[in-house]
């Protein structure tokens, strides 16, 4: 993979600028980025051919108004040439999900999904909800659509196998069983209730169900039953007809769209109204269907579903578990590649299929209907919240509606365990994933200095912004507080050189703190008012109070951790292992502080510089 250079001397912006650019350029596959004046990321596109992809921006005319805009906005480009167009595809939706362009299909809300994780590194295996990176020794099932889902079949293992979810620790440490034990959800092999030996034999049953044995599965517990019931076993044949009771209640409680001609896919279906879109994707693992998810691509108006869709794929499926095959509802452009991408990252074959008839067609009717409801839900509350957004453009002079609010709060008991943090509210509502949370470092910062704060968490903010393309600005600024936070955090920007691009606004409780009596302090205007129970007030009310909980809820997280902390956590030298030994030996930390470092050699793994470190730690 190989970056072409720019070339010299080059026109300033748009079609002149771009055919430059052509005539260095060869026909190999790659990438290609647009950039604008600020070095911001305007678009990311692959090529089979760089130089005949990149000549079609020259004809200028021949484009929609949405591309010339683009096109007119052009001042450098960036490009990549790769080994083939297939690298060229995966490259793509790796720089599309990571830069954010403004004119790519992108996709939002890509959150990792849940699986359930029965852990093989410890003689009882623990059944477990699991999310993020598979370091962890086991066998993983999924992806679930949402938490939810995960912890509805959680409970079904509980109730039909009775696998434990304990921790080691909790496990280790129970002399007898617990309620979840007295209430028929865990086997208690901690206290030796069940052998392990058994405990193996009903981890291997959930195993058969988890993969799609359900009904073999049903056959063998009957038989078993039944034998147990012949040999006046009463009490054996009782628990399996309570594990094959739970088994029937998750069978009739499925979701309709269970699928017969099939074991493993996802169902990718689009829906378009209102010049929007709508992706709804099921997820089928092991025969079972294992929920579904409404997805909401930005795009632009004149773009065709299958376009959208095609786009789409190639994003979901960076940085996750690829299926068998994905059946959609439109014919994609680039079907093939995908296929061939998809297939190598996979490591399997791996097919793309647009059914025409029979149950699969039936299955993605019924997505796509699901993508058409959610849709007609997500118009319906955008609506609301662009009226709202119109109000507080009025409210603060803003000159356009803003995309992006970004509102401000710190949080400390006396000055301790200080933390900064912000939230993001847009057309879509409150964006979580967006949310940051800053640890005070500043040495120098007067324990409880609400103001020095603030200056910190801006500061680290904004010279982020301006360091790192691709980040996205907020258009108005809300801090928690008053014409102090106000006039702190802009000589900041203004130090920065940041102020210009952005809007603050500072939002202060009124007397006694009541709400509905907040006061708003601006630059260059006098402080105001607005009127009591109008839709807006109430609107910024909300997004004051939802960093106020996030900002506490992060300070009170971090003052948990810190009482909970092992003063043995902070030595150099001290991991688990030795920390464990010198708890056993000593009985407590306090006892480890005040030891002599001849009593500390006498600890299995401990040195005599390593017990010089641990009493010089205590006693500087």
């Amino acid at each position: 993979m190989t970056e072409a250079k720019k070339p010299e001397n080059k026109p300033t912006f748009g079609p002149d600028l771009i055919a430059g650019y052509v005539k260095t350029l060869s026909g190999k596959p790659g990438v290609y980025r647009m950039l604008d004046e600020h070095d911001e990321i305007l678009y990311v596109g692959k090529a089979k051919n760089l130089k005949k992809r990149v000549a079609a921006y020259t004809k200028y005319d021949r484009h929609t108004i949405r591309i010339r805009r683009m096109i007119r906005a052009t001042a450098s480009m960036v490009f990549v040439v790769t080994k083939s167009e297939t690298e060229a595809l995966l490259l793509e939706a790796s720089l599309i999900k990571q830069l954010k362009p403004r004119y790519n299909i992108l996709l939002r809300d890509d959150k990792s999904f849940p699986y359930i994780l029965m852990r093989k590194d410890h003689p009882a295996a623990q059944l477990k909800k699991h999310r993020g990176k598979r370091s962890i020794k086991g066998d993983y099932y999924g992806p679930f659509a949402s938490a939810m889902a995960v912890n509805r079949t959680l409970d079904t293992l509980q109730r039909a196998f009775r696998l434990r979810t304990c921790s080691d620790s909790v496990y280790a440490g129970r002399t007898r069983p617990c309620m979840l034990h007295q209430i028929k959800r865990c086997a208690a092999p901690c206290t030796g209730e069940i052998s392990l030996e058994e405990y193996a034999e009903l981890n291997r049953d959930a195993t058969d169900f988890l993969t799609g044995k359900s009904i073999a599965l049903r056959t063998r517990l009957t038989k078993q039953m039944e034998a147990a019931s012949k040999d006046l076993n009463f009490e054996k044949a009782a628990e399996l007809r309570d594990r094959l009771r739970a088994l029937a209640f998750v069978s009739a409680g499925k979701s309709s769209i269970t699928p017969h001609t099939f074991v493993e896919a996802d169902v990718a279906s689009i829906y378009m109204d209102g010049g929007q879109a709508c992706v709804q994707v099921f997820f089928f693992r092991a025969g079972q269907n294992w929920g579904n998810n409404a997805y909401f691509p930005r795009h632009s108006k004149d773009q065709p579903a299958s376009e959208i869709l095609d786009a789409f794929l190639a994003q979901f499926y960076t940085g996750k578990p690829i299926p068998k095959q994905t059946f959609v509802n439109q014919d994609l452009p680039n079907q093939g590649l995908l296929e061939t991408a998809l297939s190598e990252r996979k490591g399997a074959a791996f097919k793309i299929f647009k059914p025409q008839r029979g149950e699969k067609f039936e299955i993605v009717q019924q997505a796509h209907k699901n993508a058409g409801e959610a849709l007609a839900r997500k118009l319906a509350e955008t609506a609301s919240q662009n009226r709202l957004l119109e109000g507080v453009a009025d409210v603060f002079d803003l000159p356009n509606t803003p995309e992006r609010i970004e509102v401000y709060d710190n949080s400390h008991i006396q000055g301790t365990n200080a933390t900064g943090a912000f939230i993001v509210a847009g057309p879509e509502g409150f964006l979580k994933r967006e949310y940051r949370t800053f640890n005070i470092k500043d040495v120098s910062t007067e324990p409880g200095d609400d103001y020095a704060m603030m200056r910190e968490v801006m500061r680290r903010r904004f010279s982020r912004l301006l360091k790192e393309d691709g980040l996205a600005w907020p258009d108005l600024v809300l801090i928690d507080g008053g014409k102090g936070q106000l006039s702190s955090v802009t000589e900041v920007l203004t130090e920065l050189g940041a102020l210009e691009r952005t809007t603050l606004v500072a939002i202060a409780k009124g007397p006694d703190r009541n709400a509905g009596r907040e006061t708003f302090y601006m630059n260059d205007r006098a402080d105001f008012t607005l009127p009591p129970r109008t839709p807006v007030l109430y609107y910024l009310q909300r997004l004051r109070d939802e960093a106020h909980r996030f900002a506490i809820g992060t300070h009170r997280a971090k003052r948990k951790k810190q009482m909970i902390q092992n003063p043995l956590d902070g030595i150099a030298g001290i991991g688990p292992g030795r920390k464990k030994a010198l708890l056993a030996f000593f009985g407590s930390a306090k006892a480890v502080s005040k030891a002599a470092v001849e009593d500390l050699t006498r600890v299995e793994g401990v040195s005599n510089s390593l017990a010089k470190t641990i009493h010089d730690y205590f006693h500087e």
